[in-house]
């Protein structure tokens, strides 16, 4: 295997060692799908990804996402976090627009030096809605009690590009409370179509008029995630859809992380025009390491 290059990338930060970590890596040749997941797994991040192709292929760069589980089709933090680097470090910095192929399609990456201080900000595929379900199915997952749960909205399945189940809470000490019974997540998600789990709440850690979010995917080898680009647009698409604001449109402000450390900002604007909802969401990106996988 020739040598790669890699640079870790704090997503979703306001300040290095914040935010969700990722690893992309970029070279001249690129190893099988097998090997890639096996450098995922050492790299040991919630993503890492794999810039396949420096030129543009159909007006995007080829890049794959795995987990340290396994190869994803979409997935927010690393999309926006190799976009980053592909304008950092591939085009010099002067690019406004990168567009990323992924095996869920095309996704833009816009910058914005005008916009919130320089926030990227990556438009996500039209959502899906799936089914519904009860509160009393899926608080044992989480620790809690049907009291904690905003039955006004559902829990619901949502996808933005990768789908996610989507849970209200009344609280952000409920939210705090969470505790996953493994046995009961991997048994609930088994057949089901997404498999993180998205919990929100109206009420934040900083005092901002901002919500909180913690999100769950085992599933995927990543127990909890500090940052959550594709669940965040799962959850764009789902407060415009029920009006959770009383608006059809929303620019909100997300916080996660903070239980593991790993204090988040994302920033999520949608709208629905119609019978369509379109989802951006946007989040700064600093480069903290470069170096060489040895041979």
């Amino acid at each position: 295997m020739k040598k790669l290059s890699f640079y870790i990338v704090d997503v979703f930060a306001e300040k290095k060692f914040a935010g969700n970590q990722l690893a992309v890596f970029r070279g001249e040749k690129m190893p099988a799908a097998a090997e890639m997941q096996r450098i995922a797994r050492e790299m040991n991040f919630s993503e890492t990804t794999f810039i396949t192709s420096e030129t543009k292929k159909n007006g995007g760069y080829n890049v794959r996402i795995f987990t340290p589980g396994s190869e994803v089709p979409f997935a927010g933090h690393p999309t926006l976090g190799t976009a980053h680097i592909i304008r950092s470090e591939i085009l010099d910095g002067k690019a406004k627009k990168v567009t990323l192929n992924l095996k869920v399609g095309q996704i833009p990456v816009d910058f914005k030096e005008d916009s919130a201080e320089g926030v990227y900000w990556m438009k996500q595929v039209e959502p899906q809605f799936g089914k519904k379900y009860a509160a009393k199915e899926i608080v044992p997952i989480l620790g809690l009690g049907v009291k904690d749960i905003d039955e006004r909205f559902p829990v619901e399945e949502v996808s933005t590009g990768l789908p996610h189940f989507i849970v209200p809470l009344k609280k952000l000490s409920a939210l705090k409370r969470i505790s996953i019974d493994r046995d009961k997540y991997f048994k609930f998600v088994k057949n089901a179509w997404p498999k993180p789990i998205l919990v929100f709440c109206p009420e934040s850690h900083t005092g901002e008029d901002n919500i909180s979010v913690r999100m769950f995917a085992d599933y995927y080898g990543v127990p909890e995630d500090p940052a959550t680009g594709s669940g965040n647009g799962c959850l764009a698409a789902y407060l415009v859809k029920h009006r959770y604001r009383g608006d059809k449109a929303i620019d909100v402000k997300s916080e996660q992380g903070y239980e593991i450390g790993r204090p988040s900002l994302l920033y999520l604007r949608a709208e629905e025009k119609g019978r369509k909802i379109s989802v951006s969401v946007g989040g700064r990106a600093i480069t903290v390491a470069r170096g060489e996988l040895a041979e």
